[in-house]
């Protein structure tokens, strides 16, 4: 699994911003500035679309008084997909979105879970990271079902601490 101080990966991704869609690389579009980047087991599933991905809605101008200059949800849906739960939440004049359909940028990071039992496949552990420039400062990844390391007020929790 990606630690502190490790480099983010480069791997091909697609990017969903109020823009539109666009093929990039992870590095490209984590490797600037303080960046805010989770990861959820999948868009339109009950925590990831009620409690985890409404936490950076809320708090983003909070995180942005923080320093942080972007804020990314990650899954492993298709762009289509991510970009319909990114219109659906109102979420695409706050937050990016990268679809990571194949799971590549999941498997690089060390963040990918096997949910095939579930008839889910690989998707991403509920986890975030504060990335600074390209280089990773902290990572949070939940245990347990719920989400207590990896919301927003965590997030702004450890960026406080870190001032």
């Amino acid at each position: 699994m990606i630690e502190r101080g490790d480099a983010i990966p480069s791997v091909g991704i697609k990017l969903i911003t109020a823009s539109g869609i666009e093929d990039t690389t992870s590095d490209a579009i984590l490797g600037q500035g303080t960046v805010v980047l989770f990861s959820v087991p999948g868009a339109f599933t009950p925590t990831c679309h009620v409690n985890h991905l409404p936490s950076f809605i809320s708090n983003a101008a909070k995180l942005e008084a923080a320093g942080v200059s972007r804020i990314v949800c990650v899954a492993t849906n298709d762009h289509h997909v991510m970009k319909a739960w990114a219109e659906a939440s109102n979420a695409l004049d706050t937050l990016d979105f990268i679809a990571d359909g194949n799971a590549d940028l999941a498997r690089a990071l060390g963040l990918d879970k096997d949910f095939s039992k579930s008839s889910m496949g690989v998707r991403y552990v509920r986890a975030a990271m504060i990335i600074k420039d390209g280089i990773v400062g902290d990572v949070f990844v939940e245990d347990a079902p719920g989400i207590t390391a990896t919301g927003a007020p965590a997030i702004l929790m450890a960026l406080e601490a870190a001032a």
